[in-house]
This record gives structure tokens, sequence and C-alpha cells, in this order.
């Protein structure tokens, strides 16, 4: 069951993604476009999108698990601080220059295009340089905590 769940859950999310036609960038530049052709259609995806998941996740909420998982794996903090900004600026100014974001992009990969597969590259180097750079930075702050510890 450990997999037919997220198997499942892809499946429903893939085929969303492409009835609404929301892997076709230019539905998100439409979108993006506020002040000229504007295409709403966007924003209908993610009305209705909270309007199943609100209901989802207080379902949830009253469980103590997932019915098909051993725990939940929700975000441990939620203030809203430079990193957090840096990232979303980072992700809208992508997601402005070229009207995917990685869902989209992933589900495009089936259409073999030479732009979609080098943005997708790009967006891999990019998750794994950021997880170098997290690994770095806690690597960093042990050793001066261990020189600290060491000193005093």
């Amino acid at each position: 069951m450990w997999i037919i769940a997220p198997l499942l859950c892809g499946l429903v999310f893939g085929a969303g993604l492409l009835i609404s036609g929301m892997v076709q960038p230019t539905k998100v530049l439409g979108f993006l476009d506020i002040f000229g052709a504007w295409d709403p259609s966007l924003l209908v995806v993610m009305v209705a999108a909270l309007a199943v998941s609100v209901p989802g996740f207080m379902l949830a909420d009253r469980s103590a698990r997932p019915w098909f998982g051993g725990q939940y794996f929700r975000p441990g903090k939620s203030g809203i601080d430079l990193p957090l900004v840096t990232g979303a600026a980072m992700f809208g100014v992508g997601w402005g220059l070229v009207g995917l974001c990685p869902g989209p992009a992933l589900e495009s990969l089936a259409t073999l295009s030479p732009g979609i597969i080098v943005f997708v590259v790009a967006m891999a180097a990019g998750m794994m340089a950021h997880d170098a750079w997290q690994q770095s930075r806690l690597t960093a702050q042990r050793s001066r905590e261990l020189a600290s510890a060491a000193d005093g």
C-alpha cells in the first residue's frame, strides 16, 4: 500500500495538470500578465485545489497518523524569514520567465522538448546546490559549536 497511495496521488495530480492545461507555459504566463491579456484559469485551478485540500487537511487533523503512512510530514516552521522571501522571489522570477513550475515541468518531460529538459536539469542542479549549501552551513555550525565547547 505504501507505493500505491503515492502512485495514485501522482496520477491524479498529473491528470489534473493535463486536463486543466497547466502544463502549458502560456497558461501561467497569461495568468501573470495582469495588465495585459490576463488569463484567470490558473486562479480557478488554485481555488479548486484549496476547495479540496482544506477539507482534506481538516479531516487529517482528526487522526493521529495518515491512512496510508506511518507519520505526517508537515513543515516544522511557518514563519516568514529571509530564506523564505529569497526563495519565493527566485521561484517567482523563474516561473515568470518561462511559465513553468516543478510539477508541470516534470510532466512536460514526456514531450522531450530540449527547453523543458534543460529547465528540469537546471532545476535539479539548483536543488542539489541548495542541499550542498545547507549541509555545509550545518557542518560549519557544528564545528563552531564544538570549538566553542572545547574552549569554554
